[in-house]
């Protein structure tokens, strides 16, 4: 872990707030490649009742948009939650090649996806990720208990 990838963790800190702000689940995610951001994104399901638009998915779907091409190839995702399967494979499917992670779905005690982790997923479809764990773990892993305890859920 690097104060890059604290910096980068502060930033998805933030969208993950706007995204509770506007009525979503706290996850904010972002794109970057070579120290520059290419594409941001927050968990956008509720508000644009689409439940494909999870922050990781969000941010790819931004930086691909931005530079015109589905390849960011070398790029690597920050996110404040553990990517679920789907986003996890459209990471994978994008090219990026480094997740830098807070939370995990075993911080938080969630039943809901059984024994997933992200390596488990790359182990089974024996694909590469590098997994940087825990970068303001403790942050990330309040901000979504916060929003779980003014939900009823996790």
């Amino acid at each position: 872990m690097s104060d890059t990838d604290t910096d980068f963790m502060d930033r998805c800190l933030e969208e993950a707030a706007a995204g509770e702000v506007a009525g979503n689940i706290p996850v904010g995610s972002l794109i970057v490649r070579d120290g520059e951001i290419l594409g941001i994104g927050r968990n956008r399901a509720r508000s644009d009742h689409d439940p494909t638009a999870h922050a990781e998915v969000d941010a790819v779907r931004d930086a691909c948009r931005k530079l015109a091409t589905t390849d960011l190839t070398g790029a690597t995702c920050y996110t404040t939650m553990e990517p679920c399967p789907m986003c996890c494979w459209a990471l994978q499917e994008a090219g990026v090649v480094r997740l830098v992670l807070g939370a995990r779905h075993v911080d938080l005690q969630r039943t809901d996806y059984g024994d997933y982790a992200v390596e488990a997923l790359m182990a089974l479809t024996k694909r590469n990720l590098e997994v940087v764990p825990g970068v303001r773990q403790a942050e990330c892993i309040e901000i979504r208990r916060q929003w779980a305890r003014t939900q009823g859920g996790s």
